[in-house]
């Protein structure tokens, strides 16, 4: 699932972008704030964050361009507590409302709730270039076909998905498969990442995975 966010306070962002991304969303942000609800939508997002205090622009403004120009779930976030402003929020045509601050395990439930109710539940699943991991099912798809994995092949890919278009080093992914309890050292890292490559490959997902050498590995 894909989270686009609309957030200015860039501290905020980055703890967002990796509290979201341990979860398995792939983010995306806005930096500056002209046009954000047009570039917004461009993101292509399963879901809008909007912090409605932003600087030069109305992010109730943003809000209300939003779903003149699309359906996709909007969950506002903002220091602003009043009933006034759930209510605003509510009748511009956000989908939900939560106050800062708040917990982190809070604010992941009401994402859930709100894919949910727009019928996106399917938070495990992620995409790039056409290949698909649908990780409840233990299982990668491309084009049609399917293909099984095992824990350590479905962990390797979920991880290269969440980081799409950047280099991941080997060391990122043995850590990922340590928090897991999985034991792996470089050579078991090798010995998955080739086994997972031959399974996308038999799919006819050819050369999704690329070796960076000294580097690491990019999709």
């Amino acid at each position: 699932m894909h989270i686009h966010l609309i957030e200015d306070d860039g501290k905020l962002r980055g703890e967002l972008v990796k509290l979201l991304e341990r979860e398995g969303y792939r983010c995306t942000f806005e930096e500056e704030f002209e046009d954000t609800a047009r570039r917004a939508l461009a993101a292509g997002a399963d879901l809008i964050l909007l912090d409605v205090n932003l600087p030069g622009e109305d992010g109730y403004g943003v809000c209300r361009e939003i779903r003149r120009h699309s359906d996709v779930p909007v969950l506002v976030v903002t220091s602003r507590s009043t009933e006034l402003d759930e209510l605003m929020s509510m009748q511009l045509g956000a989908d939900d409302f939560i106050v800062k601050p708040y917990h982190p395990q809070i604010l992941l439930a009401h994402i859930a709730a709100v894919l949910k109710r727009a019928g996106k539940p399917d938070a495990d699943r992620a995409q790039y270039k056409g290949v698909t991991l649908h990780a409840a099912q233990g299982r990668a798809a491309y084009a049609g076909r399917e293909t099984e994995l095992t824990k350590n092949e479905q962990k390797i890919l979920s991880y290269l998905l969440r980081h799409a278009g950047r280099i991941v080093s080997r060391d990122e992914l043995m850590q990922a498969l340590w928090q897991s309890d999985v034991f792996v050292d470089d050579n078991t890292l090798t010995v998955n990442v080739n086994r997972l490559r031959r399974k996308l490959e038999e799919i006819g997902a050819a050369d999704f995975i690329t070796t960076k050498r000294g580097q690491g590995y990019q999709i």
